[in-house]
């Protein structure tokens, strides 16, 4: 199921490779949990379960507990990545509802198959049970890491929503978007990984500083993706993003660039919703030759040689090189 989304990665799958026990026992736990007697909740579980993805929020985190040395014969860290991993897919479940999308990962989504009502409702469902089984496990400075950081993305979800239509949008209020919707959570794997190996606050902090860089540069190529990525491979429309009124770096620093000339060029799409006026093709172009690309993508790379020194003060280990590979990974994406 997850290794088809990774086939075709080798650094990613060197990495995986490390884990691979610990991910199978994720796998189990997060099957587990989508199980229910009450029959929709079951059903849909199961739906968003077969679709896989490449759970990288619970490979930091079991990479990052390993490069502690962390690896007790319980269960704390594979609970904790499963309720990391709910807590994502929640947050997908509810950005299909408000974008309106009918594909995730190139399959119908499960709001265009249940209907919103059901879908949200499921979302609210997978953040009360990941809450439950960080409550399960007893440590509330853990829950209260989880508890911040679900309000942190709740509140980047308002901020971005209050932002939708607007053609004066800054680089600084993209980042402080992307921070909270994406990045905190990457963050929030690495520093839980610390806790519960209980290592200094300093390394406790240089983990979660690396999740956070990991997480910035993990949203930049998405949003890189979302003008650039074939369509087929992507699994989901290109320029999805503007169409619903969303200024994402490429398109930010394209208006920076280009001035009155790009806002009205971005305001017909915004306007119509669609690419009636303005093609996909002459935004993709313009966003290109104006270097409004190249710019976007400098500043991944730069977060991803920040993530890269955050490291630094770790000992050499396979664990330390496949958190070092995956930044890499992450600006080789095709999808």
């Amino acid at each position: 199921m997850i290794l088809s989304s990774r086939a075709g990665n080798p650094r990613l799958l060197r990495a995986y490779d490390l884990i691979s026990e610990k991910l199978a026992l994720v796998e189990e736990e997060l099957l587990l949990h989508f199980r229910s007697p009450i029959p929709t909740i079951d059903r849909i579980g199961g739906y968003l379960a077969q679709g896989g993805g490449k759970r990288i929020r619970p490979a930091l985190l079991l990479l990052s507990a390993r490069l502690l040395g962390y690896d007790e014969m319980g269960r704390k860290d594979v609970r904790y990545a499963a309720v990391v991993e709910f807590i994502h897919t929640a947050t997908l479940v509810h950005d299909d509802v408000i974008d309106e999308a009918r594909l995730r990962r190139g399959r119908t989504s499960a709001n265009a198959r249940w209907g919103n009502n059901l879908t949200v409702l499921f979302g609210d469902y997978l953040y009360t049970k990941s809450m439950g089984i960080a409550l399960d496990e007893g440590d509330l400075t853990i829950l209260k890491v989880l508890s911040d950081t679900t309000l942190s993305m709740i509140e980047g979800e308002i901020i971005g929503i209050e932002k939708e239509g607007s053609l004066h949008v800054s680089r600084e209020e993209a980042l402080d978007i992307i921070r909270r919707k994406t990045a905190d959570l990457f963050s929030a794997c690495t520093r839980i990984s610390g806790m519960l190996a209980g290592v200094p606050a300093e390394q406790q902090q240089a983990l979660a500083s690396y999740g956070s860089n990991l997480g910035v540069c993990f949203q930049m190529v998405d949003d890189l993706l979302d003008f650039t990525a074939d369509e087929a491979v992507l699994g989901k429309p290109v320029c999805n993003d503007l169409r619903e009124g969303r200024l994402t770096l490429p398109a930010i620093f394209l208006v920076r660039r280009r001035g009155d000339a790009a806002r009205a060029l971005l305001a017909r799409v915004i306007e119509d919703r669609g690419f009636e006026r303005v093609t996909r093709e002459e935004i993709v172009a313009a966003t290109r030759e104006s270097g409004a690309l190249r710019e976007a993508r400098e500043l991944a790379e730069g977060y991803a040689e920040a993530a890269r020194r955050d490291l630094d003060g770790f000992e050499l280990s396979p664990y330390r090189d496949a958190l070092a590979a995956l930044p890499d990974f992450i600006l080789a994406r095709d999808r």
